[in-house]
């Protein structure tokens, strides 16, 4: 190669150093930006010229032209990568649980100042002192303004339960809202990431930063899984299901329960489109419609959550476990149907504490009013003529009553239950609502058991055969439950003198055996039973125990999550020692390249400056 020729083998060391330098100045200078991947330089030879062919020699004389770059790689571990997301969205699933339960905790144990534990035991004292003096006004208003506190408290409890399960509601929402913008963020990604490297020269390094930062943040929200075609396009799937690739994003949508407001997340892709002039859906033609979501739904609940089979993974499934379905009551522990409890609530965490909680009170409840009307029937057998705990018209005087209207009954509830009425004139009187929900009321038309879930074993089969919605003087929870009225007004109205004129002191034992009786379990999969005082002590140590369980199972997977992320670091990471070294290795090569160029320009000064003369 002449003189001449040479100066392109300096150039292209020049411009090569002068490439890597300025990879070594974008490394340090983003060494503080999060999800940055440290990018390293890859040098090749540039294409050697064939001098001669000779056969008699091992190889055939060449010149080379020089250096160029090879690449400009991230590194990267895909091992440490997919460990971390799976991790991470594991640690996120136990932190919703974890924290779920604390707060549970603190609404149990604590509540505007004054725990419902206190006024259980106030509840408990009254019932005490009316022993001593079954007749006192004094004990009575005692009993009644204790017993207006107790389902005061009861119902402050179970409201911010409630409120709770519909903030996880809304966190629900936003959850799924990130899920779809990190899908069209990375479509986005993809399409960018394609253009600039369809050529094969350049690598759209930074751009590869952000995508790599969306599936950190995916794999926190649940189970992902993806991979790289040849274009550079990724494809993501989500809980097994593809969430983007090069072509389209499949979108997740929410189907919202007309009762309980509550989302149930789908995929919009696979949903059925269901015309209805009523519909909450519109489509391109104006046309209204709804999603039929059968076969759709992005988490199959039933599915046991185990880490084996990675079922115990994401922020978003986590908060749908702890905020249920549905607002649970004491109807949903089903004790002798302990798989039933076990599909419906048990894996819900709120759900769980309201149908125990619920069913404390209702037991009390149900109880006190029972140990009243016993000793008005009691002492009507003795005296037929008897008005002992009775009111004007006949019925017995109970401590607490039902509410006057049940908080879902609606107008719709109305209408439905005159036409039941007109289509079983013979059956209209045992067509009520005390008590029952709405979507109860819609499962008649369906035949479907609708008071199995608030009577479990106790309703009959006419029931069961006519779908007659019926009522039951037993049928009290915490949303339906009020003081009785008239006692508030008159407390002395309980009176606790026979017909005989003799205080009541049975009436006043019984009472107390409501609450020392060891006869109720927590729920249908516990064997151990115990009094009422301390069945609400089981709940909250029930959710300590929980709490601590989940805690540590978060503190674990925080610890591997922090570990693995520490061992990514030190592969994508930027190091001022390495890229100090680096600095130095490419100045010198541009410095010597320099210098090579000035040795030819030397020598080409030098023979045209002998040939001149």
């Amino acid at each position: 190669m002449g003189l001449f020729g040479s100066l392109y083998i300096g150039q292209s060391g020049l411009q090569t150093g002068q490439n890597a330098l300025n990879t070594v100045a974008h490394n340090l200078a983003n060494q503080g930006t999060e999800g940055y991947t440290r990018q390293q330089v890859s040098l090749k030879d540039r294409q050697y010229n064939l001098l001669a062919t000779r056969p008699e020699q091992v190889s055939n004389p060449q010149t080379g032209l020089g250096v160029t770059y090879a690449e400009v790689r991230q590194v990267r571990d895909v091992f440490l990568d997919k460990t971390y997301r799976q991790e991470a969205g594991r640690a996120s699933f136990y932190e919703v649980s974890y924290t779920t339960l604390e707060e549970v905790g603190t609404l149990l144990g604590e509540l505007d100042g004054e725990s419902f534990s206190a006024s259980l035991k106030d509840l408990w004292e009254s019932v005490q002192e009316l022993s001593k003096e079954p007749a006192s006004s004094v004990t009575q208003g005692l009993l009644v303004q204790r017993a207006s506190q107790f389902v005061e408290q009861a119902n402050n409890v179970y409201s911010a339960l409630a409120n709770y399960q519909d903030n996880l509601n809304y966190q629900v929402k936003q959850q799924v809202d990130k899920i779809n913008d990190y899908a069209q963020r990375i479509y986005d990604l993809n399409t960018s990431i394609t253009k600039i490297e369809v050529g094969g020269i350049e690598h759209a390094n930074d751009l590869r930063d952000e995508r790599n930062r969306m599936l950190d943040e995916l794999g926190k929200l649940g189970n992902i899984d993806y991979k790289e075609d040849v274009y550079g396009g990724l494809t993501v799937s989500f809980e097994g299901h593809v969430l983007v690739n090069s072509a389209m994003t499949f979108e997740i949508g929410l189907q919202t329960n007309e009762d309980t407001g509550f989302y149930t997340p789908f995929w919009v892709f696979d949903a059925l489109k269901v015309p209805n002039e009523d519909g909450r859906e519109v489509d391109n033609k104006g046309n209204r419609f709804d999603y039929n979501i059968d076969n759709a739904e992005l988490y199959d609940m039933q599915i046991e959550i185990q880490t084996k089979s990675n079922t115990d993974v994401g922020t978003l499934k986590g908060m749908l476990l702890a905020r249920g379905d549905h607002r649970a009551n004491y109807t949903d522990l089903d004790y002798e149907d302990v798989s039933a409890y076990n599909e419906d609530i048990s894996t819900s965490i709120i759900m769980n504490t309201q149908a125990e909680f619920d069913n404390l009170v209702h037991n009390i409840i149900t109880e006190i009013n029972q140990v009243l009307e016993d000793a008005a029937e009691a002492e009507t057998k003795i005296n037929p003529d008897s008005t002992y705990l009775r009111n004007e018209d006949g019925t017995v005087v109970q401590l607490f009553s039902r509410k006057s209207c049940d908080p879902y009954y609606t107008e719709a509830d109305a209408d439905y239950l005159a036409a039941m009425r007109a289509e079983y004139p013979e059956l209209a009187d045992q067509f009520v609502v005390g008590g029952i929900r709405r979507e109860d009321l819609s499962r008649v038309d369906k035949k479907e058991d609708p008071l199995k879930d608030y009577y479990g074993s106790r309703y009959d089969a006419t029931t069961r055969e006519t779908g007659i919605l019926t009522y039951s003087d037993t049928l009290y929870s915490i949303s339906n439950i009020v003081v009785n009225p008239d006692l508030v007004k008159v407390p002395t109205k309980l009176g606790f003198i026979k017909s005989d004129n003799k205080e009541d002191f049975a009436i006043a034992q019984a009472l107390q055996e409501v609450f020392t009786k060891e006869d109720y379990r927590l729920n249908p999969l516990t064997t151990t039973k115990s009094n009422l005082m301390d069945y609400y002590s089981n709940i909250v140590s029930q959710v300590a125990n929980q709490g601590a369980v989940f805690q540590n199972i978060y503190l674990n997977e925080s610890t591997t999550v922090s570990s693995t992320d520490n061992a990514r670091q030190q592969v994508v990471g930027v190091s001022d020692d390495e890229e100090l070294q680096n600095m130095i290795k490419y100045q010198n090569a541009y410095n010597a390249s320099s210098r090579y160029i000035n040795v030819i320009n030397e020598m080409i000064e030098h023979v045209i400056s002998t040939l001149g003369r």
